[in-house]
């Protein structure tokens, strides 16, 4: 009996704790506005052509491997 005391008094301290320090405190915090975009979009195109010259390097050497093996 004497714990459930205890841990019932714990209890309502923590809750009183957060209902008058942690609660107001987090409420008090505004949004900070969001930052504007460092993209001007020519980073995203400049990326999808580094793809596709990728790409086009890999087909490349695919048909040439695939023109010597057919050689022999």
């Amino acid at each position: 009996m004497a714990v459930s005391r205890i841990s019932s008094g714990v209890v309502a301290v923590v809750a009183v704790f957060f209902a008058v320090i942690v609660l107001p405190a987090v409420q008090a915090q505004s949004l900070a506005p969001a930052p504007a975009p460092t993209s001007d979009g020519t980073s995203i195109d400049q990326g999808i052509a580094y793809v596709l010259m990728l790409v086009a390097l890999a087909l490349t050497y695919l048909i040439h491997a695939a023109d010597l093996f057919y050689s022999f």
